[in-house]
């Protein structure tokens, strides 16, 4: 929860499907600015193997990618802001939005943040650590992430529960290399992408459920935001 928080609960997939790859599609199109080929490009490699991973149709893949590169003739227009602020109970929240509109994504982020408080930027920035960050599982008998962390050259790692996809952290330069480094170690890449994680996090054991499900109401509505790319939230676990 602490490095990217994800809604609970089962959503319908052709929506949470939808969702996901108008999310990445955002992301291919940014990356693709800086060119067209992934081989040339490290930045869209890795988005465009996490949209294979979760089987983004060719077509719309390629679209994302021209319409990036701007060979369709279209323009990409969009904008990377944060919003920063609290969820209910003081919980920090850091909000990732790509937007063609910032007069109208900041208004509705206002709107959201009604239950929770909209601070500045820089006021919960500055507990996150800004990193790489690679979810993968386990490729090969008796892997062992602790050990891939070393050899790969990430910074940290959190094992995932019960044979479940592991967090490798790195320093944001290093994303590319460690994602690269990891199949050799066992492990296979699922996503990488650049995130926040909390340096003080709050035990979600510590509030009440009432306290919980307030503050998990907040973040599905601001991750149900068509401009939101990632939430980072500021609970452990």
């Amino acid at each position: 929860m602490g490095a990217q928080w994800k809604a609970k609960g089962k959503e319908l997939a052709a929506s949470a499907k939808g969702r996901l790859f108008g999310r990445l599609a955002k992301d291919i199109m940014i990356a693709a600015r800086s060119g067209a080929d992934p081989a040339t490009n490290s930045r869209l490699r890795l988005v465009v193997e996490q949209a294979r991973k979760v089987s983004m149709p060719k077509e719309t893949l390629d679209r994302a990618i021209k319409k990036g590169a701007g060979l369709t003739g279209e323009a990409v227009n969009f904008e990377h802001v944060i919003y920063e602020g609290f969820a209910p109970h003081r919980v920090a929240v850091m909000v990732e939005c790509l937007t063609d509109n910032v007069n109208r994504t900041a208004p509705e982020m206002r709107v959201l943040f009604r239950k929770g408080q909209l601070g500045t930027s820089g006021s919960v920035a500055w507990d996150f650590d800004h990193m790489g960050m690679i979810e993968a599982e386990s490729a090969a008998p008796g892997a062992d992430p602790e050990l891939a962390a070393i050899e790969a050259g990430a910074q940290d790692f959190e094992p995932g529960e019960e044979g479940g996809a592991s967090l490798f952290l790195t320093d944001p330069a290093d994303l590319d290399l460690v994602s690269r480094a990891l199949p050799a170690q066992g492990f296979s890449v699922l996503s990488a992408k650049l995130g926040y994680k909390p340096k003080n996090p709050i035990d979600p054991a510590s509030l009440s459920a009432g306290d919980l499900e307030e503050v998990e109401a907040f973040l599905a509505a601001i991750d149900a935001h068509d401009d939101v790319q990632n939430v980072f939230v500021g609970l452990a676990g």
